[in-house]
């Protein structure tokens, strides 16, 4: 079984491999409901989603509607603004057929402008507080991609309590410094004052770069077996953090089972070589 840890200060004991439902966006209720099965076989408890991933959101209501108290549940709004955050949250509810979400996400907020629009008086952040006091949801966070995002999630655990982050985690992107160097600070904050730390992306191949995309992903993915069973396990060999899973339901079933064989972390050697194998690229440079 994949193991479960604590949550952040959330009190959740959530499984260390969250379900990334980004992987429903595209799919019909015939073509998602083997994979939510799938998340009953491996015990699965934590679904991750967003207003944005296409039907994700309509997906997930069937389930929820039999399954609702086996899951720990997460979506985001990428608005700015106090109207269209407060909007988009209770059109989430309403398209995932629940009365409350456990955590509720600014979704993505990384650019300084949109960060200042977001968290200033009458931005996005007032409708997250608004509804956790309505009890419309229970926890607020934040996400982000890129180079700036830890340095960013920092920022914003300094303007405001947010009990949760989501950021890139893979062995090839710690391979920058200064990535690896904000992502280490990040870290010792969310250590500090118990918030949960989700990372993405840990199967990631190389950027598509112009060439054709043969997966769901938006990146080149680990596609072999071994490969996705290293880099899972080198991501899960760090304590507190969890791994978002793939966006692709054809990937899904192998990052849940390397998962589920989860002993201890490779070494940086086996690490160098699967990365100097398959010419591992980070997605952000």
């Amino acid at each position: 079984m994949i193991e479960k840890a604590s949550f952040g200060s959330t009190g959740h004991e959530s499984t260390r491999t969250i379900f990334g439902a980004a992987a429903l966006g595209s799919l019909t209720q015939a073509e998602a409901d083997p994979t939510l099965e799938l998340l009953l076989e491996h015990d699965v408890n934590h679904i991750d989603t967003a207003a944005s991933y296409g039907d994700a959101e309509l997906r997930l209501a069937p389930w929820l509607a039999q399954h609702r108290d086996r899951f720990f549940l997460a979506t985001k709004t990428g608005q700015r603004d106090r109207a269209g955050a407060r909007e988009e949250i209770r059109r989430s509810l309403d398209r995932l057929g629940v009365d409350q979400v456990d955590l509720i996400q600014l979704h993505n907020l990384v650019d300084v402008i949109e960060w200042e629009t977001a968290l200033r008086e009458g931005g996005a952040l007032e409708a997250l507080v608004e509804a956790r006091d309505e009890g419309l949801v229970r926890f607020i966070g934040v996400t982000g991609h890129g180079l700036t995002v830890a340095k960013m999630h920092q920022r914003s655990l300094d303007r405001f309590p947010f009990d949760t982050v989501l950021l890139p985690y893979s062995y090839v992107q710690m391979r920058d410094a200064r990535y690896a160097s904000d992502f280490e600070a990040l870290s010792g904050v969310c250590a500090e004052r118990g918030v949960a730390m989700q990372t993405i992306k840990a199967i990631t191949l190389a950027p598509w770069d112009g060439r054709e995309q043969t997966t769901a992903t938006w990146y080149e993915p680990l596609q072999e077996r071994d490969d996705i069973d290293l880099a899972v396990h080198w991501v899960l060999g760090r304590p507190g953090v969890f791994l978002n899973t793939v966006g692709d339901v054809a990937l899904l079933p192998k990052v849940l089972d390397a998962a589920s064989r989860y002993t201890s972390r490779p070494s940086d050697e086996t690490m160098d070589e699967l990365a100097a194998r398959r010419n591992l690229i980070p997605l952000f440079s």
